[in-house]
């Protein structure tokens, strides 16, 4: 099997689902596109995402960290399966390989990039951002956080008979968080995004102003989002909130966990908020956020893990009693 990895958290998603599998010679590589795609990032133009050179490094950095088998760009050979972190790009190697699709966690709001792609069908799906998260329909199956979520994506045009609600492993037991050794509690903490480093809209001021609204002279703790340009953003929170503490890195979950009010913007750690009861404010409405909650049932990287085997065995790759089928591929 080939894991297509991306940013740490969809890296470690894949690493849980791998796990769950160890009846498979699992290989790993970053998230890697085609022609154009593969020639941006070697000049540098798609920072701003998950195929860019920087959660590139980071995502191979931990690969090399858990001794992991790294495939870079799955060049080594076929595979029977292939288990990606997000289908806006799929590459042309990996098509016609049996794809396993798995949800990362909140989506982009729905912007002009998500209507131009719906409107224009030839424009790459990576121009939406997640909010074009599967549309490829190039997966087998495609395993998502909630039932709320496999109502979104039908409603989207994804085909139902697709969709399997799995969760998704990093949000499938919050209430792990707990436990935790960040040192402070009862602060209101600040998730600030990456907006602008992905080319979205964002009033920062705005944003920092309404934070301070709401924390009414309680004690402010921001965590930064990683792919942050981190110089700007702490000078821009310095200027308007200068007794705030600023986390650059850190369990951002545990932050969650010890705060009494969560403020996000586009962030998935207001799932995390919500399912442990806290005070949530977001740019997504609540009603959203709760219907959209990931299913809490700690079993997520192992539902993956036998919707992957369910794949292999309809495609005669895996026997019922897990032993390999004879194929002419071979990974």
């Amino acid at each position: 099997m080939l894991f297509i990895c991306g940013s740490l958290n969809q890296t470690t998603q894949m690493h849980a689902v791998a796990t769950e599998l160890a009846e498979c010679r699992a290989a790993f590589t970053p998230y890697y596109g085609d022609g154009y795609v593969e020639l941006w990032r070697r000049l540098g133009l798609i920072e701003f995402s998950i195929g860019g050179n920087k959660l590139r490094e980071r995502c191979v950095r931990y690969l090399d960290q858990k001794g992991l088998r790294i495939d870079t760009h799955g060049e080594r050979g076929r595979y029977d399966l292939v288990v990606t972190c997000s289908d806006v790009v799929v590459p042309r190697n990996v098509r016609g390989t049996p794809l396993v699709a798995v949800q990362e966690g909140i989506l982009d709001p729905e912007g002009i990039g998500y209507r131009l792609v719906r409107a224009l069908p030839f424009l790459p799906l990576w121009m939406a951002g997640t909010a074009a998260t599967g549309q490829s329909g190039a997966f087998e199956r495609f395993c998502v956080a909630s039932a709320g979520y496999r109502e979104h994506f039908i409603a989207r045009g994804v085909a139902g008979e697709k969709i399997v609600v799995t969760g998704i492993p990093n949000f499938d037991d919050c209430e792990r968080y707990r436990t935790n050794d960040f040192p402070h509690h009862g602060y209101v903490l600040v998730c600030t995004s990456d907006a602008r480093e992905t080319m979205k809209g964002d009033d920062r001021d705005a944003f920092l102003r309404r934070a301070l609204e709401i924390a009414g002279g309680r004690q402010l703790v921001f965590k930064l989002h990683p792919n942050e340009r981190r110089a700007r953003a702490i000078a821009e929170i310095r200027r308007l909130a200068p007794g705030a503490l600023v986390m650059t890195g850190g369990s951002a979950e545990g932050m969650v966990a010890n705060a009494d009010v969560v403020i996000c913007q586009y962030s998935t750690l207001a799932f995390v908020a919500l399912a442990l009861g806290k005070e949530v404010h977001s740019h997504f409405p609540r009603a959203d956020l709760e219907r959209l909650l990931p299913e809490q049932n700690r079993s997520a990287a192992r539902r993956i893990a036998d919707v992957c085997r369910q794949v292999l065995r309809s495609r005669g790759a895996w026997t019922a009693t897990g032993a390999r089928a004879p194929l002419e591929s071979a990974a």
